[in-house]
């Protein structure tokens, strides 16, 4: 995580491992009502999956989810779910490309000497 990040946090902030987090990234669980006479409160969380790579100044509003490996682009406001291995940049956020899904080949304590792929 970088620096002068800002995370309002009611609604809930789910972070996964080996996220990169640029400097001004803003992440807001909380708006309001559009009509001045009920204004209130409306929380949702954030879920942000494994490897994700969040640009500078990106802000990242209520209820959003970043799947995993996903990237977005500096400047960016993300209103809407992000599919894992995609760039996505702009206001509002839209996907910009496809990356590549690598497969890594995870050796664990399998009976017989098997191999998992994920």
């Amino acid at each position: 995580m970088n620096d002068c990040c800002h995370f309002q946090d009611q609604g809930g902030i789910f972070i996964g491992d080996n996220v990169l987090i640029g400097h001004n990234t803003v992440l807001a669980t909380i708006d309001h009502d559009l009509d001045p006479q009920s204004r209130q409160n409306h929380y949702a969380p954030i879920h942000i999956g494994n490897n994700v790579w969040i640009g500078a100044s990106v802000v990242i509003t209520k209820g959003v989810s970043i799947g995993e490996n996903a990237v977005i682009a500096a400047g960016a406001v993300v209103t809407k779910d992000v599919p894992a291995n995609t760039v996505v940049g702009g206001v509002p956020a839209k996907i910009i490309r496809q990356l590549p899904v690598l497969q890594m080949e995870v050796v664990s304590p399998q009976p017989e000497g098997r191999r998992l792929l994920y």
